[in-house]
């Protein structure tokens, strides 16, 4: 098994840029389907979402949580209370952070991450297209008969679903279906705290809405979160990660165009 660790050499090149004479959907359409009841996770997904560079991030919800979702999401993204909306810039989804309020439509073939307790509804087959985040606790309930070191489990149960496993932890393993195999430990102890994986989350699916290639936006996503853990330092919490993002992506943004080489 080929397995490499994670940096932005394997995927800074396929990193999104905005170009000089684009428009918001240009950038994509984020699809945030809110938690029941806890809200506060799915605040997170969007705003980490939405710092990622996304051109507009929609958070749907029921109608006893849309004024929670109205009052308390920062003016930039939208909230509606209609579960089965539909935009047709729509360019990638996330379920699960924080619990469920609506089975996931299967149906619509764009890029989705699965978080959470979207982890308990999955068919037996998805598509590469879907990128599923469970921590280690998470993925001994989703694969009960998968065992063995995290990097072969990963593997097998991406090759299982012909989804994309990030199995979270001090050391994160992204595998592919293809059985691509990438170990992130560019990572912090300090990320061990509530509403860091709503985040990661959040911030995955602002890369797929940008059309970033899955893989290549998983592996980016658990890099630049650990990236942030390790420039806070202690004492961080999960919404402090959103505020550092912007200076993390100059910085690849200038890395990729060689104007400020060497930083990392």
């Amino acid at each position: 098994m080929d397995i490499k660790s994670n940096s932005p050499d394997l995927w800074n090149e396929a990193l999104p840029v905005k170009k000089d004479s684009g428009h918001k959907y240009d950038a994509g359409h984020a699809f945030i389907y809110a938690a029941p009841e806890m809200t506060g996770a799915t605040r997170l997904a969007a705003t980490a979402c939405a710092r990622m560079g996304v051109g507009l991030v929609t958070v749907l919800c029921k109608d006893d949580t849309y004024d929670i979702f109205r009052g308390s999401l920062p003016a930039h993204i939208i909230a509606r209370n209609d579960l089965s909306y539909y935009h047709d810039k729509l360019s990638a989804r996330l379920y699960g952070s924080g619990g469920m309020a609506c089975k996931i439509d299967f149906g619509v073939d764009v890029p989705t991450v699965l978080d959470a307790a979207a982890l308990k509804h999955l068919p037996e087959t998805l598509s590469p297209h879907y990128i599923l985040t469970p921590h280690e606790g998470e993925f001994a309930k989703t694969f009960p008969d998968i065992s063995g070191d995290k990097e072969n489990a990963a593997r097998v149960a991406a090759q299982m679903v012909n989804a994309i496993i990030v199995l979270k932890g001090q050391k994160t393993v992204i595998a592919a279906p293809d059985g691509r195999v990438v170990v992130n430990t560019h990572a912090s102890p300090y990320l061990a705290t509530g509403g860091t994986g709503d985040v990661l989350a959040g911030m995955i699916t602002g890369l797929l809405a940008q059309k970033m290639p899955s893989f290549e936006a998983a592996c980016a996503g658990v890099w630049m979160h650990g990236e942030a853990g390790i420039a806070l330092g202690a004492g961080l919490v999960a919404s402090d990660i959103e505020i550092i993002l912007p200076k993390i992506l100059t910085m690849l943004h200038q890395r990729k165009n060689h104007s400020k080489p060497g930083f990392l």
